[in-house]
């Protein structure tokens, strides 16, 4: 009995033109804002990128200054520049089987130059690719130690 009351009330709303026109141009402006937020750039697209750019070259920066101060203080490296090359920016990998939808992967390392004082020296040059090897988890070939020139 409340079903057909409710069925009833329903029908009253639908019979009305004024309700019926107002239903309609709801429905009609509903369907507009979708459209138009398809088209609507709040310049999100545009952040992330400059976000994930400035990110890649942070970390370059970040790791290149720690290995800067790290290696200065080597025994006979003396004043140092570093450089370091990527081979790649942040990848981001959809994951299938996991709650994460993402998975983030950092750029990897393609080569470090390390330019010092000492870099004549097969002892400091030795020390110094020992600590650039282990502390970026690459190999002796990706590095390059030369000596710093006046």
């Amino acid at each position: 009995m409340d079903e057909s009351k409710t069925v009833g009330r329903v029908k009253k709303l639908f019979d009305n033109d004024k309700m019926r026109r107002i239903i309609i141009i709801a429905g009609i402006a509903g369907i507009a804002l979708i459209f138009l937020s398809n088209y609507i750039d709040l310049g999100n697209s545009s952040d992330k990128k400059r976000e994930e750019e400035f990110s890649v070259t942070t970390y370059s920066t970040q790791i290149e200054n720690d290995l800067q101060s790290v290696i200065s203080h080597i025994e006979g490296a003396g004043k140092t520049e570093v450089l370091l090359t990527m081979e790649n920016s942040v990848e981001y990998v959809y994951l299938d089987d996991s709650t994460t939808k993402t998975k983030e992967i950092e750029p990897i390392i393609r080569g470090v130059l390390v330019v010092c004082e000492g870099g004549d020296s097969p002892v400091v040059v030795e020390r110094i690719t020992d600590a650039v090897t282990k502390s970026l988890d690459i190999s002796a070939a990706k590095v390059c130690i030369t000596k710093l020139s006046e």
